[in-house]
């Protein structure tokens, strides 16, 4: 009797759906694409000998066996973004697939994976202060002043961020107190009549915050016609984005600070401005706790996209069309190298194009609707035509990234489905 409960208690260790689910669950909650899951958990099936389907919805992941209405369920909700696990969970389902590990020893790895810890507290800070700084120069700031109070506002906004990850779960929570400290800083020095950028001050701190990786997952699950799943994402994003915005004003409201329209005339030069661009690639590597070894080649990708960019607006086009040509070079190179890498597209994609993020117009947008409706009747028409344009320029220019971004993902992906069912069709393995 002993040792038939020690079969089943073996058998229950060695369950594949328990390795498939757990598998499925650090993916989907570190930021990895739903489709990008749902291939590795397949492949993860085929190689264990079960074959699967992957049932992703926001709150849980269900992994069905084939022919089966019952299986494996899990809590799981992705709010995260976190390379470092992505990439490790890869690398081992790559080892069960190739029988080079066994489903017990897998589960042993894998909790270890999830105990991987989250990016250090110094370097975390120390690359929020350096991102923030080096947005502020490709925006136009030209002052030491303004370059440091920008990188100052960052980093106290990414310590208490750390500090505030201690004692709450809210996802919310965190980048309303970064962006209530980033207006707070501006008010203060606006009191004392320093002579700064306001704008830049006000809004590159905060553009550390926007949560670009959760908006790319979710426009690529819309776009796959997974609308529940997307939606919640794209909802999710949305409302840290109303978070930031809620925090900057209400920091901003603290003294008498409306913040200056950008400046569209500042040119950066060119090399300052691919540096500029390097490091906030760097930045948002660290946030997304990428392995040093692995940032020279999304650096390279950030760089070369936002030089496309600038050579196109050197050339005479729209901003928008800037954005489009340095998107869809950052989208291919971003899909071939996450399959490389073993790590998310979402992360790579978008810290490879946060500096092409028209952050300082939506900010600015925020602002100047606040302060209209502040200022009661009889607002010029020159502030709403200026509200009018920000929005438009904005959503025109996020689209137009949008687009660069998930169209050539998308046609990687289909040319992978396509050349694997070719080598398929003709015995060779995939």
């Amino acid at each position: 009797m002993s040792e038939q409960s020690d079969r089943q208690l073996e058998r229950r260790e060695t369950d594949p759906l328990r390795v498939i689910i757990r598998v499925a669950e650090l993916l989907f909650v570190h930021g990895e694409t739903t489709e990008g899951t749902r291939r590795t958990v397949e492949r993860l099936g085929g190689g264990l000998g079960t074959r699967v389907t992957f049932v992703p919805r926001w709150g849980d992941l269900r992994i069905l066996p084939d022919r089966c209405t019952f299986g494996a369920e899990v809590a799981a909700e992705p709010l995260g973004v976190d390379m470092a696990r992505v990439n490790a969970t890869e690398l081992l389902v790559d080892k069960l697939c190739d029988h080079k590990s066994s489903p017990r020893a897998a589960l042993s790895q894998l909790d270890d994976i999830a105990r991987l810890p989250a990016v250090g507290l110094s370097r975390f800070v120390a690359m929020a202060a350096a991102g923030a700084a080096a947005l502020s120069v490709i925006f136009g700031a030209t002052d030491f002043s303004t370059i440091g109070w920008t990188a100052v506002s960052a980093g106290v906004g990414a310590g208490i961020r750390r500090l505030l990850s201690l004692v709450s779960r809210n996802p919310f929570v965190q980048p309303f107190a970064a962006a209530l400290v980033a207006g707070a800083i501006v008010s203060l020095l606006s009191s004392a009549h320093l002579a700064i950028s306001q704008h830049l001050v006000a809004a590159c701190p905060c553009m550390v915050l926007v949560p670009g990786p959760h908006f790319l997952n979710g426009a690529i699950d819309l776009v796959r016609a997974r609308i529940a799943l997307g939606a919640a994402r794209v909802l999710f994003a949305s409302l840290v984005i109303v978070a930031i915005c809620a925090g900057l004003l209400i920091g901003l409201s603290f003294g008498p600070t409306r913040l200056d329209a950008p400046v569209t005339s500042v040119q950066v030069p060119f090399f300052y401005d691919l540096c500029a661009a390097g490091v906030a690639v760097a930045a948002y590597g660290a946030f997304f706790n990428m392995p040093w070894r692995m940032l020279p080649a999304p650096i390279a990708i950030g760089v070369s996209a936002h030089a496309l960019r600038w050579l196109v607006l050197d050339a005479g086009a729209s901003m928008q069309l800037g954005a489009l040509a340095g998107c869809t070079l950052a989208g291919l190179s971003s899909a071939l190298l996450s399959r490389r890498l073993r790590v998310p597209f979402g992360a790579i994609a978008f810290a490879a194009v946060v500096s092409l993020i028209p952050g300082i117009f939506m900010f600015q947008t925020a602002a100047d609707a606040l302060s209209i409706v502040n200022s009661g009747p009889g607002v010029p028409v020159s502030d709403l035509y200026e509200i009018a344009s920000n929005v438009v320029k904005v959503s025109v220019t996020l689209l137009a990234m949008a687009t660069g971004l998930i169209v050539p993902k998308m046609l990687f992906d289909g040319w992978l489905l396509l050349s694997r069912n070719g080598d398929r069709r003709h015995g060779a393995p995939s």
